[in-house]
């Protein structure tokens, strides 16, 4: 499967530009690539902040498949959208998120419950 994830909010808290805080979310992802998911980082940031987000990928062991991008999509259509099948982001409908003070002022995923929800 497909997967798109968005990084401020999702995989760390919102500290943009910087990279936030841990909020759990590199045991389940790893756990999605190791079974054959396909990571695809979808984020809005550029430039040294888009390459603080992938090192942050990389520094934790997580392969990423795409950044902002599928790399087959360009085969079968010119869209800039990102394909996958699933999208994990802290600003879609239905994502849970957590409120925990102690971390940031706003929400972000809850990936005890993500992973719950994927099988892992």
């Amino acid at each position: 499967m497909k997967i798109a994830v968005d990084f401020d909010g999702t995989c760390v808290t919102h500290e943009y530009p910087n990279v936030g805080k841990d909020i759990g979310a590199t045991a389940a992802l790893k756990a999605l690539a190791q079974r054959g998911d396909e990571l695809i980082l979808n984020t809005m940031r550029s430039g040294p902040e888009l390459e603080d987000a992938v090192s942050w990928f990389r520094e934790n062991g997580i392969p990423l498949h795409g950044v902002n991008e599928d790399p087959g999509q360009k085969e079968w259509t010119r869209s800039p959208k990102v394909y996958a099948n699933l999208y994990i982001d802290d600003a879609a409908l239905g994502c849970p998120l957590l409120m925990d003070l102690s971390l940031s002022q706003r929400p972000f995923v809850d990936w005890k419950r993500v992973g719950r929800l994927m099988g892992l």
